[in-house]
């Protein structure tokens, strides 16, 4: 991070008393004048060390180079049969990342049967962004301390922080301190999870780059080359679509729900993000299985996707979130833009993230709220 610029200059003066000197005038204390500052254009705002790992730094730059070639290779090059496998590639995974990671083991917005667990964590892995978990207590603390130093990817340190600079920096020491504080048993004791951190590395080799790679080369004879570079451009897309959540969605958009949190309303990031693009409702209400208030799948596939999952039986207990509770939140402490209706309170600009919570099952979580919740698809465990 570069040094601050102070503005300000020291004098080395002394002070200059005023003494009145007037006849038949009480006289007083001696008064002290300072000689005036000029103002420092410092920023009030927290100042960070940035501990950058370099390693990381250079993966990246890799990672984003070796993609800008493979985007090319897209257009000039390759197959169209190869770019329509890589996009369907890329949404396979992100059901994984929203409907799996996302939806299921961080917030607990639903239930899985074994094969749907197996399944999302498959496409999960092939996302490669970082095993369940990991993701999932990282994205805990995200919820629980949104926005402040405790948050892994705290969007009021800047977009390129948010997005994609918390990859490259040692994490603040706030996000250790309060991480310990957030429950990821359930996760810990996961079978499923489990299975997968013990194989990640070979799993993640075959399945994010291997497989994706091999498949176009031998079913319809790409040249292996230029299917490889389709897959670093997939995959370098597919992150930073993901990073838009964390960034884009924390800083543009508007906020129905909530006005005095930093998540917004972000129509582009849903629609590329497969429906998690509505933040500001997710944000208040993170145990809803759809993550968004939306009554159609226009923008929200992952729904679509958990909704059919439901039909066939594999997703079951899916919560969600009453009309009723929606317009009161909204009445007291949406920023007015909810179906045009005019904000009858006022919001203030500090969160002090003493409502946050993670998503279903967090010890914080008001009995109101757990009363009110609706669950669909009641059914027996396993």
């Amino acid at each position: 991070m570069a040094p601050s610029i102070y503005l300000s200059e020291q004098s080395s003066a002394e002070p200059v008393q005023i003494i009145n000197l007037k006849p038949n005038v009480q006289q007083h204390t001696c008064q002290t004048y300072e000689k005036p500052q000029r103002r420092s254009l410092e920023s009030k705002g927290p100042h960070y060390k940035w501990d950058i790992v370099w390693k990381n730094v250079l993966i990246f730059i890799l990672l984003h180079g070796f993609g800008a070639y493979g985007f090319w290779i897209m257009l000039t090059k390759a197959k169209w049969q190869t770019n329509l496998f890589g996009y369907l590639y890329a949404a396979c995974s992100a059901f994984g990342v929203t409907a799996g990671a996302h939806r299921l083991w961080a917030h607990r917005t639903y239930k899985a049967k074994l094969p749907l667990r197996i399944f999302l964590m498959i496409l999960q892995t092939a996302a490669l962004q970082n095993d369940l978990h990991e993701w999932v207590r990282d994205h805990r603390v995200h919820h629980k301390f949104t926005d402040t130093d405790a948050d892994p990817h705290n969007s009021r340190r800047g977009f390129f922080f948010s997005h994609i600079g918390w990859l490259m920096v040692r994490k603040h020491k706030d996000v250790f301190a309060k991480g310990k504080t957030v429950d990821v048993s359930d996760v810990e004791n996961d079978p499923v999870v489990k299975f997968q951190k013990k194989y990640y590395v070979l799993l993640v080799t075959l399945l994010t780059f291997i497989v994706p790679a091999l498949i176009p080369w031998y079913y319809y004879g790409e040249n292996f080359w230029i299917s490889w570079y389709v897959t670093i451009a997939r995959y370098t897309l597919a992150l930073n679509i993901t990073w838009l959540v964390n960034s884009a969605a924390h800083i543009w958009g508007t906020k129905p729900y909530d006005g005095t949190i930093n998540p917004t309303e972000n129509k582009f990031v849903a629609w590329a993000a497969f429906g998690e693009g509505w933040h500001n409702y997710h944000h208040v209400f993170p145990w809803d299985y759809k993550a968004a208030e939306l009554g159609n799948y226009r923008l929200n596939p992952s729904t679509a996707f958990l909704d059919f999952m439901a039909y066939i039986g594999q997703a079951y207990d899916l919560k969600t979130v009453s009309e009723e509770m929606v317009k009161k939140r909204v009445k007291r402490t949406g920023d007015g833009t909810w179906e045009g209706r005019q904000n009858e309170g006022g919001v203030g600009e500090d969160h002090e993230h003493v409502d946050c919570i993670w998503g279903w099952g967090d010890a914080d979580m008001k009995e109101d709220d757990v009363n009110d919740v609706k669950v669909f698809n009641h059914l027996k465990e396993d």
